[in-house]
């Protein structure tokens, strides 16, 4: 595969520097120091990694997989995940985002996430390995004290532990409030826990010294739910004051889950404190752990949207390799003539649309994600109150959307270039496969995208103040409209317009449920509701692109027609480039786009038969 054949390198760059102007954060002080040719090349050694390390190594975690060994409860990943693991450590893509304050490199976020889709489109088992380092760091880095600081951090600036995120229980998955792992305080500040935590992503494995669990669990007598649940961090092994390794920690990994994807990355059983010795120190305060971990989760909402379109820009993109040299079947054209040549599968109307429907989706979560990222930097880097609060208020609302939008947009994504594919598709001798079985666990994790599409709903619109959130994001939406007029054709600027209203009056719909105390019929419409505004966003962000690449093709190809056209396209990769886009957004505006009408006609209709299906109406039972 070429160096840029995981993610459009031209398009991350459009994305980036056209469309978001990145370079217009260096008026912060926290980014005033870099130019783009510092991102430039730190984007292409986040590619050159993910290309030359990471990609090869992604069949070997879905073909060897991983081994556990009961005896010592441990877990060998496939050695080429250790190559990528280092080469992502001494490269310090693990503390990129972090300032250089704390020790980190300092760059915005928008640059991370950027570099973080080359190494999930490289391979997402791995990456996860990676970051979760990060996730906990930033924990510790926020809510530790000088001696927990003191304690983990310099090992895991340094690369070599890792770290995860313990937070589901047998019994409290999506109510974590139920949680029944226990904290015992000890006369030298320490706690002993006592628990197990499942589906624990990275819980063990062999590629670090050490790994750092932050782990939730209620302190003895504290009171029940989520307002009791506080924080700790319990180490695999305990750490001596010379900050060298001690003995080993009284938790193990009792065991790793055998899934439908994502079999190289150890989804594990944690087990702490069967012989009640297991140590744990407090992070933050008491009671507090519940705060505390929403900071990561919403990270990890967000990224889970970065991984979910990074598989989707590398299985869109195997797609177009096979269309391109795929032979069958002659010319549409000459469809009648026994004689005719046989041409690539590429030059068929059904699959340039099926393509062109990828490469749309494709492009606009990549848009939508690197969108919430530039707000992320704008909101920790400006120091205008205001500012802050307006690219908050877009971070919050985006944040289930990226999530659970691309996540569900993912699945079909990657199952219609398997289609592209044929019976190849199906078959483990092409890798698109393994992208479908990887991405499917995205709509799930991280907080499924049922509880995502309730978030949005009811947190971040129907009860937030004002809803001061939508306000900020629809500024950016009338905007987008705005420009666009006169720029570019009307048939593209009125669906958006007109999408725009139609989710108003949804809003005012479900507004007024809440005032009446409906909330059944309110909460029944909140997954149907969120894979409605989905589509809008990325309908706007398509809108949004059009008003920029509209008039750079147009300068691009001037009249051009015919031959003339296809030769300038041929001879210039960037009018091939914009000439693309362009078509992109056009056909995901006029062909993707009109699909939203037909859900929001479903939500107007208010149909709740759904509520009145009582266990018994669901008749039938499996075979025993």
């Amino acid at each position: 595969m070429s160096l840029n054949s995981l993610v459009d390198s031209r398009d991350v760059r459009f994305t980036l520097f056209e469309l978001l102007e990145l370079e217009k954060l260096n008026r912060f002080d926290s980014f005033k120091d870099f130019d783009r040719s510092i991102y430039e090349d730190t984007l292409e050694l986040a590619e050159k990694i993910a290309v030359e390390v990471f990609y090869p190594s992604n069949s070997d975690g879905d073909k060897i997989g991983l081994t556990y060994d009961p005896k010592n409860y441990s877990v060998t990943v496939p050695e080429s995940f250790h190559k990528g693991f280092q080469s992502y450590m001494e490269a310090c893509f693990h503390t990129l985002a972090f300032s250089q304050d704390e020790g980190g490199l300092g760059l915005p976020t928008s640059i991370s996430m950027a570099c973080s889709e080359y190494f999930n489109a490289g391979n997402t088992a791995l990456t996860m390995y990676c970051g979760s380092v990060t996730g906990a760091m930033a924990l510790i880095l926020n809510f530790g004290s000088d001696e927990l600081k003191q304690m983990f951090l310099p090992k895991m600036f340094e690369g070599v532990w890792g770290g995860t995120m313990a937070l589901t229980e047998p019994s409290a998955g999506s109510d974590v409030g139920a949680l029944k792992s226990k904290a015992v305080r000890q006369e030298d500040g320490t706690y002993l826990i006592t628990g197990q935590k499942i589906f624990i992503s990275n819980g063990e494995h062999d590629m670090a010294e050490n790994i750092i669990h932050p782990t939730l669990a209620r302190i003895e007598g504290d009171p029940p739910g989520t307002k009791g649940i506080s924080i700790f961090i319990v180490p695999k092994y305990l750490v001596n004051p010379d900050g060298s390794l001690g003995e080993r920690n009284d938790m193990v990994c009792a065991g790793i889950e055998h899934k439908m994807g994502l079999k190289g990355n150890a989804t594990s059983t944690l087990s702490f404190g069967e012989n009640g010795k297991c140590v744990g120190y407090l992070l933050g305060e008491e009671r507090q752990g519940m705060p505390i971990m929403f900071q990561l989760m919403n990270q990890a909402r967000i990224h889970t949207g970065v991984q979910a379109e990074a598989c989707s820009s590398a299985s869109y993109l195997h797609a177009v390799t096979f269309a391109r040299t795929r032979i069958q079947g002659a010319h549409i054209t000459q469809a009648a003539d026994k004689t005719a040549p046989r041409v690539p599968i590429i030059e068929h109307p059904d699959i340039k649309r099926s393509l062109l429907y990828m490469k749309s989706t494709v492009e606009g979560m990549r848009m939508l994600c690197l969108f919430l990222a530039y707000h992320e930097d704008v909101m920790h880097a400006s120091k205008d109150p205001e500012e802050v609060k307006a690219s908050k208020g877009i971070v919050e609302i985006l944040t289930p959307i990226v999530k659970a939008g691309i996540s569900d947009e993912a699945w079909l994504v990657t199952s219609e270039s398997m289609q592209v594919h044929g019976g190849y598709g199906y078959c483990q001798e092409y890798p698109v496969e393994q992208y479908a079985r990887d991405v499917k666990v995205f709509c799930i994790y991280e907080g499924t995208n049922a509880i995502q599409s309730l978030d949005l709903q009811m947190r971040k619109l129907l009860m937030n103040p004002g809803m001061y959130n939508y306000s900020q994001l629809r500024k950016h939406m009338n905007d987008a409209i705005d420009k666009a007029r006169g720029m570019v054709d009307e048939k593209y600027v009125e669906p958006v317009e007109r999408g725009l209203a139609k989710l108003d009056e949804v809003i005012e719909m479900m507004k007024k449920q809440l005032g009446e105390g409906k909330i059944m019929a309110l909460v029944l419409n909140a997954t149907p509701f969120q894979q409605a505004m989905f589509p809008l966003i990325m309908a706007w962000l398509h809108l949004w692109s059009l008003s920029i690449t509209t008039p750079k093709m147009k300068e691009l190809l001037g009249d051009a027609k015919g031959e003339e056209r296809q030769k300038k396209l041929a001879d210039d990769p960037e009018a091939a480039y914009y000439s693309g886009r362009v078509l992109s957004s056009q056909h995901y505006i006029r062909a993707e786009f009109p699909k939203f009408f037909g859900k929001i006609e479903a939500l107007m209709n208010g149909e709740i038969a759904a509520l009145k299906a009582d266990s018994p109406v669901f008749t039938g039972a499996p075979l025993e």
